[in-house]
């Protein structure tokens, strides 16, 4: 979007207080009132991928509701007031069925594609479970070619089959792999951690292509050498961020299907997700967030905050 005067802001939390109002994302217009956009924050309520506790379908929900909150002004730390330079807008959710997983992903697939149009815009998936992360990987991929995929979580979510399942949330990048949808040796884990099946796993996933930065390998390195790493291990592809709200500690994101001992905290993860900024952001998702388990919105708000960094980074670099 090209001029400044065909943006729609979001509600002046100055006029209207943030508890009152419309209930879209950070209370951004829905994308029926505007004329053109950029940045579109898509719903997608699926959690028939999880494999423990259930709930995420009511993530986009409870995001959304958290995400009142936030002042959508300057960013301090990007040093941007993002929404006085592109168009971002509620997508509302995507419509999927909750009885076949093939079938959703489908379906997601579709809306995300719609959603995108013919090029240009973005998308900042919030979910649902990390299943949902497929069909979003597919639709950055037909407009932006092989993507480096830059992928905060507790777990690698690069298993084969969970109960002979092929898809489900464990599995989702594995899928993503064979698909083709990665560039060659340009992804990367962080803040993965806690026992696994098998030590096998991690070798599959380095013959995947991926790189591994565990939680506590965070602690060793610290951020600055850690984005270091993420850069040079991503080069000049175009970045899709997939954020698993585990990745977090549970004592900053207890409201989650899965959740690990160990992680990162808050703060840490908007350092790492700040550290992003130039690179060239096609596509992103915030998942796994199951506000049932919550206490006082502090899931949600997290997810809430990471998702408007994600768009405040894309707005900084519209081109991708």
């Amino acid at each position: 979007m090209s001029s400044q005067d065909r943006i729609v802001a979001p509600v002046d939390a100055t006029k209207v207080p943030r508890f009152a109002g419309q209930g879209t994302f950070a209370r951004l217009p829905m994308v029926d009132a505007v004329s053109d956009y950029d940045i579109a924050v898509l719903g997608v309520p699926f959690d028939g991928g999880t494999s423990y506790r259930p709930g995420a379908r009511f993530g986009p929900m409870g995001v959304r509701q958290a995400s009142r909150h936030l002042r959508p002004g300057y960013h301090v730390e990007l040093d941007t007031t993002p929404l006085d330079t592109v168009q971002v807008v509620d997508a509302g959710d995507a419509p999927c069925t909750p009885y076949d997983i093939d079938a959703a992903m489908g379906q997601v697939e579709s809306h995300a594609r719609e959603v995108l149009g013919d090029g240009g815009r973005k998308i900042i998936a919030i979910g649902g479970d990390h299943t949902v992360a497929l069909p979003m990987l597919r639709a950055a991929h037909a407009q932006h070619g092989p993507l480096a995929l830059i992928h905060f979580d507790a777990h690698l979510d690069t298993w084969d089959t969970y109960f002979d399942a092929p898809l489900t949330h464990g599995t989702v990048f594995r899928r993503a792999f064979e698909e083709g949808l990665f560039a060659a040796d340009s992804s990367i884990h962080l803040g993965i951690r806690g026992p696994v099946y098998d030590r096998m796993d991690f070798a599959a996933d380095s013959a995947f292509g991926f790189r591994i930065l565990r939680a506590g390998d965070l602690d060793d390195m610290g951020v600055p050498e850690a984005l270091d790493t993420v850069r040079r291990r991503v080069g000049d592809a175009p970045v899709y961020v997939s954020v698993d709200i585990d990745v977090l500690d549970p004592a900053f994101a207890p409201g989650t299907g899965t959740p690990e001992m160990g992680g990162v905290t808050s703060r840490e993860l908007l350092r790492l997700l700040r550290g992003l900024d130039g690179l060239p952001i096609v596509g992103a998702d915030v998942v796994e967030v199951a506000p049932a388990y919550d206490h006082a919105e502090i899931t949600c708000l997290a997810a809430a905050t990471v998702a408007f960094d994600l768009a405040t980074l894309m707005s900084k670099h519209p081109s991708g």
